[in-house]
C-alpha cells in the first residue's frame, strides 16, 4: 500500500521561506508522478487547490498560477521524496498543503485532483503578517 507523509509545515512570517517534504513508501516512487495541493483557505469542506506537479523520468514541472515563480516542486527518486520549495510566503498561503502521487504509464504532470491515487493526510502551514 502507497503511503505519502509529509513534513516541514509550521509557522513562518510574510517573506519567508519554507520546504516541505513528502515521502513515500509502498510503491514504485520512480514511476509516480507527484503533486502538491493546498486545502483549507476559505474553510474546511474547500476544494483543493493544485500548486505544483512533477513527472517521473524527466521531471517535468508546472504550477499553478498562483504559485508559479515563488513555489518550486523537485524530487529526489533515491529517497523516494518529493519537495515543495516555498519563498516570499504570504498571509493568503496559510492552508493545509497535502502532497499527491498519481501512478501513470508516461511521464506527464497532473494538474487535476481527481487524477491523483494517493494522498498524504496533509500538514498545516501558517504565514503571519
Amino acid at each position: 500500500q502507497v503511503q505519502l507523509v509529509e513534513s516541514g509545515g509550521g509557522l513562518v512570517k510574510a517573506g519567508d521561506s519554507l520546504r516541505l517534504a513528502c515521502t513515500v513508501s509502498g510503491g514504485d516512487f520512480n514511476k509516480l508522478v507527484m503533486g502538491w495541493f493546498r486545502q483549507g483557505r476559505q474553510g474546511p469542506g474547500n476544494e483543493r487547490e493544485f500548486l505544483a506537479s512533477i513527472s517521473w523520468g524527466n521531471s517535468m514541472t508546472y504550477y499553478g498560477h498562483a504559485v508559479k515563480g515563488r513555489f518550486t516542486i523537485s524530487r529526489d527518486d533515491a529517497k523516494n521524496t518529493v519537495y515543495l520549495q516555498m519563498n516570499e510566503l504570504k498571509p493568503e498561503d496559510t492552508a493545509i498543503y497535502v502532497c499527491a502521487a498519481d501512478r501513470r504509464s508516461m511521464p506527464i504532470v497532473a494538474t487535476v485532483a481527481s487524477s491523483y491515487d494517493y494522498w498524504g493526510q496533509g500538514i498545516q502551514v501558517t504565514v503571519s503578517s
